[in-house]
């Protein structure tokens, strides 16, 4: 069994600019994972989420990280049902949709929307080849709910990625709506070998969930961690992505939750523990916290 303990993208603009991660010099993007990846052995790529990468990027990555670094990636927002626009796509799909549109994966003709999942298994190849690709996070918009038309949606998604380890974030709380309802959502994950996705986050919304503390695939236990600040976790307007999580975990929280991980990590080859809590240097604090506490366990 090994833990794996990273954060949610390395060059997230507020870390960069609150200047205590990284050292001086380390200006460039290739000095940036490098040093990262001097720190933690894992990363979860989160500018897939928004574009999907050119496999020479994916090359790169692989290129400038030691042999047994791990990068966790997050799928294309199209694929998860979250609105996308022809901006963010390859040039020639761009002519082929027609350019400043807003659009669902419904929308799109399946012989493109083919070609976009093709092109994303292609970006990560690079990393397959390399042994650096553990899991494809697949994490699905709040408004969708448990129901038979959402299971279909998580199975095409199998389907399209047949030669990869997927892991699945449900971000309502119909998924995990009593011990049935969370019961028959392992069940499924079991079913399909999907990887269940442990999340700490902020109670008490639709969108929050509970962190049910269970294994669904014999190779990988995955815990995200998002923050406990519920004041700005739906905060309304254009908000970043640093200001919805902004969190700082005290030591006593992180101390409860390494108890966790090692609790059930017998049941998993590998866990992984991402921290998103992405304000400033917060992640990258707490996950080097948690790598000690990790360590103290011996």
């Amino acid at each position: 069994m090994s833990v794996l303990v990273g954060t949610a993208s390395w060059t997230d603009k507020t870390l960069i600019d609150c200047g205590r991660f990284y050292p001086a010099g380390c200006k460039t993007p290739e000095a940036r994972l490098r040093y990262y990846a001097s720190i933690f052995p894992l990363v979860e790529v989160d500018s897939s989420y928004y574009a999907i990468p050119l496999p020479a990027t994916a090359q790169q990555w692989a290129a400038r990280t030691p042999e047994h670094f791990v990068f966790n990636v997050k799928a294309f927002r199209l694929f998860t049902g979250h609105l996308t626009e022809t901006k963010v796509l390859h040039k020639d799909l761009q002519q082929a949709l027609g350019a400043g549109r807003k659009f669902y994966d419904k929308d799109v003709p399946e012989e493109i929307l083919a070609e976009l999942w093709k092109r994303f298994a292609e970006a990560l190849e690079p990393l397959r080849r390399a042994g650096k690709l553990g899991l494809v996070h697949f994490q699905f918009p709040p408004r969708l709910r448990c129901s038979r038309e959402a299971l279909a949606r998580v199975e095409q998604c199998v389907a399209r990625m047949p030669q990869h380890t997927l892991s699945i974030e449900f971000r309502h709380k119909s998924w995990w709506d009593g011990p049935e309802r969370i019961a028959s959502t392992l069940a499924f994950l079991r079913e399909h070998r999907l990887v269940h996705t442990i999340v700490d986050g902020p109670q008490g919304a639709d969108n929050s969930v509970p962190a049910v503390w269970e294994t669904t695939h014999p190779d990988y236990l995955l815990l995200r961690l998002h923050g406990r600040n519920i004041d700005t976790y739906n905060i309304r307007g254009a908000a970043s992505a640093a200001e919805r999580f902004d969190y700082d975990y005290p030591d006593t929280e992180l101390k409860d939750l390494v108890s966790e991980v090692v609790r059930l990590a017998y049941k998993a080859k590998h866990a992984h523990v991402i921290f998103n809590n992405c304000d400033e240097d917060k992640g990258q604090r707490n996950g080097i916290s948690f790598l000690k506490m990790l360590l103290a366990y011996g």
